[in-house]
């Protein structure tokens, strides 16, 4: 099942990705945009077919996809030419003249792949609206297919929910840090009083058990005195008396703090069925989802920091990030580990990791960097911000923005995000998250 649940990751987010560049090949195609190549992975093509004036395939490297449009970057034409001195590499020097080039030669490589009367098609020649529509398709597309996915984890499955039946009953209360019985440990108090697996608890000491916590609270509320526990077994009702034990044991606090403490011990543990969540769980789980993936993507860069530190020093590593091979090695242990909800069980992991697969495809490809699709959406947003104070002020229309003059930044971040992917590729081979 290791190697299954891997495979479903891997395939999930090839999808992924491939839906990601449906949401930006749809409404291009809808507003006449020439695409030419639709293309998931980068690298050498291991299958392509083209179909009309696009060409359709998969590459050696599955990292990401992309679509190309005609005309991304404005040609010179299409720019006013009172700004052409700015635009112009010989009228500076050094560094300067060197990004101007670079400017330069993206613009006219993208005026030449234009085919002669196709002008009108270009992605650059759109309206700032249309442009926000293609762009933002490949997010919300992940973020929809995000939000379906754990719908039908959530309602369509089910969630893990504790009962009021016993799913374990001790043997004994084992010292703190030791996971089995020995001849000299007594026996538990629930096995002691004669509680029994498959038996439904209906109050304990006077408080009904209406679900496991407020068994919880009445065993810790009655400490170590004798309680009178009422259960149900074979359709009657049984009346027992149990006697909890203080034991160490370790406590997680509300903050996440994990401390040691006197608590009273039975010994019982309940068992588990999925539960479907309601449409108003889904909803607040879902929006608390997207909060803490973009929470995540903000402190991206301390979090680095923190992946450095853990994989080449001795720092405890924060599973707060995580890779693609890390993310892989999750799903396949937490498939293969037994669980009392057996194939469903399985399906609800790989469809949460999937969930949140496209949440941080989503949140991610709202960065407003280029290449990232946040770069061109917020490229966008200027453009239409810029032609709107020109209208108002009576100025002439200055044109599309130029976002080649940003290619240097680009590759910059283009760097960036190789890096983050070697760094978490290294941490999760040399410092593996585990479930186990």
């Amino acid at each position: 099942m290791f190697w299954v649940g891997v495979a479903v990751i891997v395939v999930g987010l090839l999808a992924s990705i491939a839906w990601h560049e449906l949401g930006h090949l749809l409404p291009a195609k809808k507003f006449g945009v020439l695409v030419t190549q639709y293309m998931i992975g980068f690298g050498p093509s291991l299958l392509s077919r083209r179909r009309g004036e696009t060409e359709y395939g998969l590459k050696a490297i599955p990292l990401g996809g992309y679509i190309r449009m005609v005309g991304m970057f404005p040609g010179e034409a299409m720019l006013p030419a009172a700004t052409a001195h700015r635009r112009d590499p010989a009228a500076v020097g050094g560094w300067r003249r060197r990004t101007r080039s670079i400017a330069a030669e993206a613009r006219e490589f993208s005026a030449q792949e234009v085919p002669p009367g196709q002008e009108h098609r270009t992605f650059a020649a759109l309206s700032v609206p249309r442009k926000l529509v293609i762009m933002a398709g490949g997010p919300f597309a992940n973020l929809v297919l995000a939000f379906v996915l754990l719908a039908v984890a959530m309602i369509g499955i089910g969630l893990p929910a504790t009962t009021t039946t016993l799913g374990t009953v001790s043997a004994c209360v084992p010292a703190a840090g030791a996971s089995e019985c020995t001849d000299a440990d007594a026996p538990s108090p629930a096995q002691a009083a004669g509680l029994e697996v498959g038996d439904v608890l209906v109050s304990w000491n006077g408080v009904a058990a209406q679900d496991w916590a407020s068994v919880q609270g009445a065993i810790r509320d009655g400490g170590t005195a004798p309680a009178d526990v009422v259960v149900e077994r074979d359709g009657a009702p049984v009346q027992l008396t149990v006697t909890p034990v203080v034991a160490e044991r370790e406590v997680v606090g509300q903050d996440g703090t994990v401390t040691t403490a006197q608590i009273p011990i039975v010994g019982i543990s309940p068992t588990q069925v999925l539960e479907r969540a309601s449409v108003g769980d889904l909803g607040s789980t879902f929006v608390q989802g997207v909060g803490e993936t973009f929470k995540v993507v903000v402190t991206l860069p301390a979090q680095l920091v923190g992946v450095v530190s853990s994989t080449f020093g001795s720092a405890e590593r924060d599973p707060g990030v995580v890779g693609l091979i890390g993310v892989g090695r999750l799903a396949g242990e937490a498939t293969s580990t037994p669980t009392d909800f057996g194939a469903a069980g399985a399906a609800l992991t790989l469809l949460q990791v999937l969930s949140s697969l496209n949440l941080a495809l989503f949140a991610f490809n709202m960065i407003p960097l280029l290449p990232l699709d946040g770069g061109h959406i917020a490229g966008a947003l200027w453009e239409g911000l810029r032609r709107r104070v020109a209208r108002r002020r009576g100025r002439p229309d200055p044109g599309p923005v130029d976002v080649a003059r940003l290619l240097p930044l680009t590759y910059v971040v283009v760097v960036a995000l190789v890096a983050v992917f070697v760094l978490l590729t290294v941490a999760d081979i040399v410092d593996p998250l585990s479930l186990v």
